[in-house]
């Protein structure tokens, strides 16, 4: 859930990489591997430039989100306390820096639901490839995706109910996996594999981990081979039809629980998540390690 490595990094340190690896697609990758691209608020800001970047070139029509290292992403940099002072705003929220929840409401609505929000509705088609780990925050970055390939090695995981909170942000859990298994996922901080995302329609393929990047550049090349005004059409037809059966509602719904979480645990405890939490995640981690292990 968060960096192993106390180190700081400033809003210009380049934290991703904007690549071109075939006529009509851009790649996005993660490249912060050391610390399991762990999300810190610079990474989030650069990363919303080049998804912006891929938007605004009429020469790209896809556009794949890629991650250095073994894991895609471990989720939140809980020790990133750079100040919003370093950024520029991309929602009209303000008073990051107001006492109580009203600063902290602000923060998340623009870092987390307002850029995921954004990447959603980019008006391209998005391919996320993922190995390894995708913990919690890690989802926020591929739920947006419009489709996903994963590595055999691919594990998705939101643990963050040990923390006090209902979930991470972006609440479309029950659109991803459905509505129980998405329960099950929240109540147990359970693992789901690659192959069960696959069986419930949250990724589109499985590959060998050495035949990731390869395999998705071929379907977003394929992709690319359709004129833009299609996609794009096609694309919100989707999405308006997501928007149709209340996914907005709820995620706006989930996320005012969320802030509900953080001042309950502010109340009690002091800070914006149970204390506590940690210690059960390595726990159930060891456990499910051990599961493994005796198959």
């Amino acid at each position: 859930m968060s960096n192993p490595e106390p180190e700081a990094s400033l809003p210009s340190e380049p934290l991703i990489r904007y690549e071109q690896p075939a006529p009509g697609v851009a790649r996005i990758v993660l490249a912060r591997p050391a610390q399991r691209n762990a999300q810190n608020r610079s990474m989030l800001y650069q990363l919303n430039d080049a998804f912006d970047r891929a938007a605004q070139d009429d020469e790209v029509k896809v556009v794949i989100l890629s991650a250095d290292g073994p894991h895609f992403s471990s989720g939140h940099d809980l020790r990133d306390d750079a100040p919003m002072s370093d950024f520029t705003p991309v929602s009209c929220w303000g008073g990051f820096d107001l006492a109580g929840a009203e600063g902290w409401l602000a923060t998340e609505e623009e870092i987390y639901v307002g850029l995921c929000w954004r990447w959603r509705n980019l008006p391209k088609p998005t391919i996320a490839a993922v190995q390894g780990r995708v913990i919690a925050g890690g989802l926020m970055l591929v739920w947006p995706c419009d489709l996903i390939v994963a590595a055999s090695d691919a594990v998705f995981s939101d643990p963050v109910v040990a923390f006090g909170v209902n979930s991470h942000e972006y609440f479309v859990h029950p659109w991803e996996v459905g509505a129980r298994r998405a329960k099950q996922m929240l109540f147990l901080g359970d693992d789901m594999t690659a192959d069960e995302a696959h069986r419930l329609g949250m990724v589109m393929e499985v590959v060998a981990p050495e035949d990731l990047d390869a395999r998705t550049l071929a379907i977003a090349q394929r992709i690319a081979t359709r004129p833009m005004m299609g996609l794009k059409l096609a694309k919100m037809s989707v999405n308006q039809a997501l928007d149709a059966q209340g996914q907005w509602s709820a995620i706006q719904s989930a996320f005012s629980l969320h802030q509900l979480g953080h001042a309950h645990n502010r109340e009690r405890f002091g800070i914006a998540v149970d204390p506590g939490g940690a210690e059960v995640i390595r726990r159930d981690s060891a456990v499910s390690i051990d599961r493994t292990t005796d198959q």
